[in-house]
């Protein structure tokens, strides 16, 4: 437990991952879910399961989000956003304009504007967005960041990424499938995790991206594979095939001019191979924290953001690419650099201050 005042928290969407986070929150004596805004009778009733078995009270539902932004924003100081992505931009533009902090469910955005729009939103209402991605959540993808950009690995040449599961049939029917509501089918959903894990571990930025997307008969891609190259010179390989058999697994690799780094897009496990030895070896792992907890970290200023939007802002420009290129046949899309520090301090330093700043 964090210690402090009670956080009062709002949920944006009731659904199966809502329910997760819920279920955890719900046995904290730091926090109090205040409210929910679920359109879904089904979804709703299964969240009120929740609170009985934790001896709470059902929560007030407003399923119209504006209406419940209006209604609750006054009696609240944070919202979780689980929700479709098309809504994900304009929810957490109004929780923010409302003086609210945000945790968002990934992924970030659908596009590099949205990305940038919802940055100045940030910026100008001086509230706190965490960007809910397990990988840059995890200690082991923190821990290997660290080790990439403290330079004793030497520089990084290739990055090797692969993300497999049965999703083509696992989300059919489901608006993971609808391209309005979804944005991208198998490579923006479990993928996402794949492009956020590998650009934060890159920590620059891409600057040349070829790729192709199949939708093998649905209405979103199911497979997909790209090539990119960092400034840096690195080159980046992404597999993601959303029709394997019965299955859900990642694997990234790094490969550096002193060492060889394994993870996986979800910062699952972390391995080092140092030039001298022989095979692979764990690094001690740390605990894992959960994402709420992290978030009232983050939010008392006791760590600094370990997910921050300028980090969704990275991979929104590599989707950009992405499907700019498969739009193209393959054709090599050329991306524009940002400032290299950009990403490296803003918002991973936004909580200077801010034990301060949220008290209330």
């Amino acid at each position: 437990m964090t210690d402090g005042q009670t956080t009062r928290v709002g949920f944006i969407g009731t659904g199966v991952m809502a329910r997760h986070h819920l279920d955890g929150m719900l046995a904290r004596d730091d926090t109090a879910v205040v409210a929910v805004c679920e359109p879904s009778a089904a979804n709703y009733a299964k969240a009120v399961e929740l609170f009985d078995r934790h001896g709470l009270g059902a929560p007030a539902n407003e399923p119209d989000w504006q209406r419940f932004v209006t209604t609750f924003a006054g009696q609240l100081d944070a919202m979780f956003i689980l929700t479709p992505h098309a809504f994900h931009f304009a929810q957490a533009t109004a929780c923010l304009e409302a003086g609210l902090d945000v945790l968002l469910e990934k992924p970030m955005v659908l596009s590099a504007d949205e990305a940038e729009a919802l940055i100045a939103t940030r910026d100008r209402t001086g509230r706190l967005l965490v960007v809910a991605f397990q990988g840059s959540l995890s200690p082991h993808v923190r821990e290997a960041s660290r080790l990439l950009r403290s330079g004793e690995l030497g520089t990084i040449l290739n990055i090797s990424a692969t993300a497999w599961q049965n999703w083509s049939t696992n989300t059919i029917g489901t608006w993971r499938q609808e391209p309005a509501l979804s944005g991208g089918g198998f490579m923006f959903d479990t993928g996402a995790h794949m492009l956020n894990t590998v650009a934060d571990l890159a920590g620059e930025d891409f600057t040349e991206v070829a790729a192709w997307l199949e939708n093998d008969d649905r209405p979103v891609d199911i497979r997909a594979a790209v090539i990119g190259r960092l400034a840096s010179g690195a080159l980046v390989t992404m597999n993601a095939c959303g029709s394997a058999i019965p299955s859900c697994h990642s694997e990234i690799r790094v490969f550096t001019t002193e060492a060889i780094l394994k993870t996986g897009i979800w910062g699952e496990t972390l391995e080092i191979q140092r030039a001298g030895a022989s095979a692979l070896r764990k690094v001690r792992s740390v605990a894992e924290t959960p994402v709420w907890e992290q978030f009232l970290n983050v939010r008392s200023g006791r760590i600094p953001n370990p997910s921050p939007p300028e980090v969704g802002l990275r991979m929104a420009r590599l989707w950009d690419a992405i499907r700019e290129s498969a739009s193209r046949a393959g054709a090599v899309v050329h991306l524009p650099t940002s400032d290299p520090m950009r990403v490296q301090s803003v918002g991973r330093s936004e909580t200077v201050g801010r034990a301060q700043a949220v008290g209330r």
